[in-house]
């Protein structure tokens, strides 16, 4: 299957008071399968993991309805606190439905950098893996020493980082991020996500700006961990999702070394499906 590994649907009126600001017009309606079908089609995709991007268990069971009525949204990844003193049972209960894949805290709204590195977040973490779903780290740079010690305290749990953990594309920065990244790829269970680079990167929407950044990724993770998808919606801030899509694959053509077609084909699919234990078309 050819898999999008990372979108989005929301409705406003469950956000107030919730991002996106009026200001993002761009992405500041209702979005939902009506409006992504045509993108996956005129690509070619089979396959979506619905991501959440609301702090709500409420909107992961809307989230889970919504991937129940759509056959092409095969996985979601859902939310709860990890720290409240009934998250174990809470994800016993959410995991009942086998589309739920994975969950994700809002690790980069966080005020607290090392919140993830808490033991107090253990009994959660182990229970997402009892239930074998995955846990999509939303970080920012400054937190990828957190989630390293919080991936190497669960060797057992499946991790993928959201969107490279967003590096500073827009300033050509790559010191410190790739170093800490590079940490975590060593460990064998962490997985990163070719995602959301196109709006971290400013004014430098191009292959020549994303190219050191992506290169890097694939030397790290290799063509074994690393997962295309494309922040849809959120990418209509910077792109439409032809653009993306065509750019991914011009970078993957430059990689070094040069990749093999079952390479390409697990980036753009492969990879998502088995982590994300996705059933296939």
């Amino acid at each position: 299957m050819k898999v999008d590994a990372h979108q989005h649907f929301w409705r406003l009126a469950d956000r107030e008071g919730q991002w996106p600001p009026p200001a993002l017009e761009a992405i500041y309606r209702d979005f939902g399968p009506q409006d992504l079908a045509p993108h996956l089609q005129a690509a070619g995709i089979d396959a979506t993991v619905l991501v959440q991007s609301m702090p709500s268990v409420a909107d992961t069971h809307w989230m889970l309805s919504v991937a129940a009525a759509t056959p092409w949204v095969r996985g979601v990844v859902g939310w709860v606190d990890f720290k409240a003193a009934d998250a174990p049972a809470q994800i016993d209960a959410l995991a009942r439905d086998p589309l739920l894949k994975g969950l994700r805290p809002m690790l980069q709204d966080l005020p607290d950098d090392d919140w993830i590195a808490d033991p107090a977040c253990a009994p959660a973490a182990e229970a997402m893996q009892r239930h074998g779903l995955v846990f999509d780290a939303l970080v920012l740079p400054r937190q990828l020493p957190a989630l390293r010690r919080f991936a190497e305290r669960h060797p057992g749990l499946s991790i993928v980082i959201d969107h490279a953990a967003k590096p500073a594309i827009a300033r050509g920065e790559m010191a410190p991020w790739r170093a800490d990244i590079a940490t975590l790829a060593a460990l064998p269970q962490v997985h990163c996500k070719l995602s959301g680079l196109l709006t971290e990167a400013g004014d430098r929407r191009d292959a020549a700006a994303l190219q050191p950044y992506a290169q890097a990724l694939w030397e790290l993770f290799g063509p074994g961990r690393l997962l295309w998808g494309s922040d849809w919606p959120v990418l209509r801030l910077a792109a439409d999702y032809a653009d993306w899509w065509q750019l991914a694959h011009a970078l993957g053509a430059q990689f070094k070394p040069i990749p093999q077609p079952d390479d390409l084909r697990a980036l753009f699919g492969g990879n998502a499906t088995r982590l994300y234990r996705l059933h296939p078309c």
